[in-house]
């Protein structure tokens, strides 16, 4: 088989590729250049995609003796990831630039060109495990396991996304957005592994470069992680008011983008809650130039919409199309805690919208978010929160 490796210059992906490698696999590694203005070395661990990452994916494919090139993917980037992250804050939204990333560029345009160029999967470093029935690459190269199974098995043609097994670094939430015929063409070698210190060793014994480099977080394009900065350098001063729930002006900004929902520090407020409490952001109307707050408890929501679900569970929208409900539970971060929750059609009966309500009332669901639905380590669907109750 033969397999694209995407390398990001971190640990986890040189070592998924050295594992489909050691699986007998023609493999062959990309790194994605993704930042228009690539000179800047990332800050410690903020960020990614940078020079000094493009060169240690080198450097890896380099010790692992496979071939290795660069796709100029920045005008994609920007055009799907960036402008979407604009946009979304724009709108008085909550954006997930992660979740994005992972749908448009590594699993639409990265896999696209994969296949065009006869690749038969292309392999990330994802937390994740993938149970494919009857792959793309069955019959031409073989069957390949690439994930341990585990419960039912999948479906005839289907995909099942589980959690990996190490739950403190599992990122079946931000794949679930990728949908099953793209997840049917990817591999993800390290949904098994027990832990990164393990994995970390496993790059170290196979003499890896890269196997002390730190984890990379915040958002890549963000690389000195000051959010706020780069809205403004980006979206221009819109100078409005901060009001209580009484209307009542406590403040001002230059940008209510500049806000999300659940937000307590840099409000800036002019005068203290009558009670004394801290304050939180519970709305923001860029229209109106308006950011609200409040006290904690006008967070709790009980009630979400989710649009534009994307199903990995085949049987899913008929049942809830045709009336039913059902009992699952739902993540709405990427490292949150699933809650319970029960899912039923939105009015009108389609599955293409969805209500969630949840069986206990959580603090900072913000629209624009992404959910997640899951039955027990098995990922649903995933979707974006609206209309917040």
């Amino acid at each position: 088989m033969r397999v694209l490796a995407a390398l990001s210059g971190g640990v986890d992906s040189a070592v998924s590729a050295a594992r489909i490698q050691a699986a007998g696999h023609e493999v062959v590694g990309v790194h994605m250049a993704l930042m228009r203005h690539r000179a800047a070395i990332r800050q410690g661990s903020r960020g990614c995609c940078s020079i000094e990452d493009a060169s240690d994916a080198r450097r890896a494919a380099d010790r692992l003796g496979i071939d290795f090139y660069v796709w100029d993917l920045s005008e994609e980037f920007e055009d799907l990831v960036v402008r979407d992250f604009l946009d979304t804050y724009a709108a008085g939204r909550t954006p997930n630039p992660c979740i994005r990333c992972n749908e448009f560029i590594k699993f639409q345009v990265l896999l696209r060109r994969a296949v065009a160029l006869g690749f038969d999967a292309v392999a990330t470093g994802h937390y994740a495990r993938l149970e494919v029935a009857a792959p793309p690459w069955v019959g031409v190269h073989g069957p390949v396991e690439h994930s341990a199974p585990g419960g039912s098995g999948p479906r005839p043609g289907g995909v099942i996304l589980r959690r990996a097994v190490d739950l403190a670094k599992d990122q079946s939430y931000v794949l679930a957005a990728a949908g099953p015929a793209a997840l049917r063409r990817c591999l993800f070698p390290l949904g098994t592994a027990p832990s990164k210190a393990a994995v970390r060793a496993e790059a170290a014994a196979l003499g890896l470069p890269v196997a002390a480099k730190p984890d990379s977080y915040d958002v890549c394009f963000v690389a000195d992680g000051d959010t706020k900065r780069f809205l403004r350098a980006r979206l221009g001063a819109q100078p409005g008011v901060i009001v209580d729930q009484s209307g009542t002006e406590v403040g001002q900004h230059d940008g209510a983008y500049q806000f999300t929902v659940g937000q307590r520090r840099g409000l800036r407020l002019s005068r203290p809650g009558a009670d004394g409490r801290p304050r939180y952001v519970t709305s923001v109307d860029p229209a109106a130039g308006v950011v609200r707050v409040g006290p904690v408890e006008a967070l709790d929501v009980s009630r979400f919409g989710l649009r534009g679900p994307v199903f990995l569970d085949a049987g899913a929208p008929a049942a809830l199309a045709a009336g039913g409900t059902l009992g699952c539970d739902v993540q709405i971060r990427a490292h949150g805690a699933p809650l319970a929750c029960e899912v039923s059609a939105a009015p009108g009966g389609s599955a293409d919208a969805l209500e969630v309500a949840l069986v206990d009332s959580h603090r900072g669901v913000a629209s624009g978010q992404t959910a997640v639905l899951y039955d027990g380590d098995r990922v649903i669907c995933s979707g974006t929160i609206e209309r917040t109750k």
